[in-house]
């Protein structure tokens, strides 16, 4: 696609002001502005307001509105109550706290949501890469968000052949284009994506390795979902899962240009099927390094899962394939609890009271950290090889010449896998949730949310979703396990491909009280033992002065 089918986006004044209350004059049947009758999750739009992090009026922790300068966020109305947090506590503890009080009780709203577009344009199609048809039939002038410098890949003709001829849902803006309103798109969601709630037919797992087999499967050139009914409580009847609640667990895929996110990208979601399978408003809870400036422009937050997975920069969908797993629930009380858990650690996050570690606090581990504070303990299928780990550490640090590169393949090695590597995350708690649902007696005690889930599950459901095609290379499946990824990367460190990204500087004067640092760079097990070796390889390896890979290259991040 030419330059003349991606025409730059109106920033700054313009998008702004149309943000603001522009949708009650819309021209089109289908265009209506960003809060209209929508769903944020499990919450309706009514209890928030447009803003940017630039915001005054909105009571919202200036660290969390830091980070979303310039950008379009919903945040709580004037009469909503906001998710809050205990400052200076570890998190997990205090969510503890909270779960045995108020957990179940009404959802508080997020401090803020990204939603990064202004209006919505629903029921439209594309005439042309120029135009695009709304649902009374006119015409309106299409334009596209510019692609980030920074971002190798982007819409292509391809891209356009993937959605021709189909039903959209787009997020954007409206600007005017030569004194006419054009749709500025910023997200691409197929209506067809829809869950065929109706249709699915109960296909249960052949046995526990069916789940991962599933994830392993090559990747199809298709350009719908595949889902598969694993469970219902209720075989035979009608589904009437209308605006029921759901708990979603994402699995992102690894990515076709970048060896380093081979171990793919973890999130939980929340929110209600719509009354046609609708599922574009989840609300998706991804976290990703706040230390670094990301390539795609994607920042850790709550985010509307067409923006999670459909935005024509950081989407997901635009570099790998993604499953899901859907918990669909006859009570509010699990999604709730879940989704108010995670809005407080995000105002912890954002204050750096815990910073995103690739080891032990990464996407999964995170999310998975969530559960097990509310009471899901999802099995855990151990660490990779705590005795290797220690002989890593010495080779790594003296090959690298770097203490803190040894401590990360420490790490890797000694982290409990569901909280290192996402598809196992996904994996075990997939299986966990079949087994809690099932009549059979429970291998264990069941806490009190492990026994609400146990009630409240009407069905599991399996979903593949197809990665968009576009000048990105196609994705595959993520690794299962530390040997897997260096067994797919080549042995030649320097031919890996890989996306360097810029650090980001947050004001000192914005930090929260530090609760769990950086871990040390010489591991509790190597003092014990003595660093005198490792010191000492360090000390030859430098004097013989050759070159070396930069700091943390030889033992990347296998999660994105």
């Amino acid at each position: 696609m030419g330059r003349k089918h991606i025409a730059m986006f109106a920033v700054g004044v313009t998008a702004i002001a149309s943000a603001f209350g522009a949708s009650a004059n819309a021209p089109h049947l289908g265009l209506k502005g960003a809060l209209d009758q929508e769903l944020i999750g499990l919450l309706p739009t009514t209890g928030f307001k447009l803003r940017t992090g630039n915001c005054t009026d909105c009571a919202v922790a200036k660290q969390n509105l830091w980070y979303f300068k310039n950008k379009l966020i919903a945040v709580p109305a004037n009469d909503s109550v906001a998710s809050t947090f205990d400052p200076g506590n570890d998190w997990r503890n205090e969510i503890r706290r909270w779960a045995a009080t108020t957990a179940s009780s009404q959802l508080a709203h997020p401090s803020l949501t990204w939603l990064g577009s202004s209006h919505i344009l629903e029921d439209a199609s594309f005439l042309d890469a120029q135009h695009v048809r709304t649902m009374d039939g006119n015409v309106l002038p299409l334009q596209f968000v510019p692609k980030l410098p920074t971002n190798r890949s982007y819409v292509n003709k391809a891209t356009m052949h993937f959605f021709e001829g189909r039903q959209l849902r787009m997020r954007g803006t409206v600007a005017n284009q030569n004194e006419q309103k054009a749709f500025v798109a910023r997200t691409i969601w197929p209506t067809d994506f829809n869950l065929p709630v109706a249709e699915l037919k109960h296909t249960p797992l052949g046995g526990a390795s069916e789940l991962a087999a599933f994830i392993r499967e090559p990747i199809r050139n298709a350009k719908g979902l595949e889902t598969r009914l694993l469970w219902e409580r209720r075989p035979g009847q009608t589904r009437d899962w209308q605006q029921k609640p759901v708990i979603g667990l994402i699995l992102n895929g690894a990515q076709g240009d970048d060896d380093e996110s081979l171990g793919g990208h973890f999130a939980v979601a929340t929110g209600r099927i719509g009354d046609k399978g609708e599922w574009s408003a989840w609300a998706v809870n991804n976290f990703y390094n706040l230390g670094s400036i990301n390539e795609k422009g994607i920042i850790a937050g709550t985010v509307p899962m067409d923006n999670y997975l459909m935005d024509l920069n950081s989407g997901q969908q635009y570099y790998r394939p993604s499953y899901m797993l859907v918990a669909v629930l006859n009570k509010d009380r699990t999604a709730v609890a879940f989704q108010g858990a995670v809005q407080r650690v995000f105002n912890h996050f954002y204050r750096h009271d815990f910073r995103y570690q690739h080891a032990t606090a990464n996407c999964a581990g995170i999310s998975v950290d969530v559960f097990k504070a509310l009471g899901w303990q999802i099995p855990q299928r151990g660490p990779t090889s705590p005795i290797k780990s220690l002989a890593a550490y010495t080779y790594v640090a003296a090959t690298d010449a770097s203490l803190a590169s040894g401590r990360k393949i420490y790490d890797y090695l000694n982290e409990e896998q569901t909280r290192l590597l996402p598809a196992v995350a996904f994996d075990a708690a997939g299986l966990d949730l079949l087994d809690l649902a099932s009549t059979k007696t429970p291998m264990r005690t069941l806490s009190r949310y492990e026994e609400q889930l146990r009630s409240d599950i009407e069905a599991i459901l399996l979903v593949r979703i197809p990665q968009v095609p576009s000048s990105r290379p196609m994705g595959s499946a993520p690794v299962f396990s530390f040997d897997e990824f260096r067994a797919r990367v080549p042995e030649d460190r320097a031919q890996w491909k890989t996306i360097p990204v810029e650090a980001r500087s947050f004001p000192p004067s914005l930090f929260g009280p530090i609760v769990d640092d950086a871990p040390a760079p010489v591991p509790l097990p190597i003092v014990g033992i003595g660093t005198c070796g490792v010191l000492g390889i360090f000390a030859l390896r430098r004097r013989k002065k050759k070159p070396k890979a930069a700091p943390g290259q030889t033992v990347p991040a296998p999660v994105s």
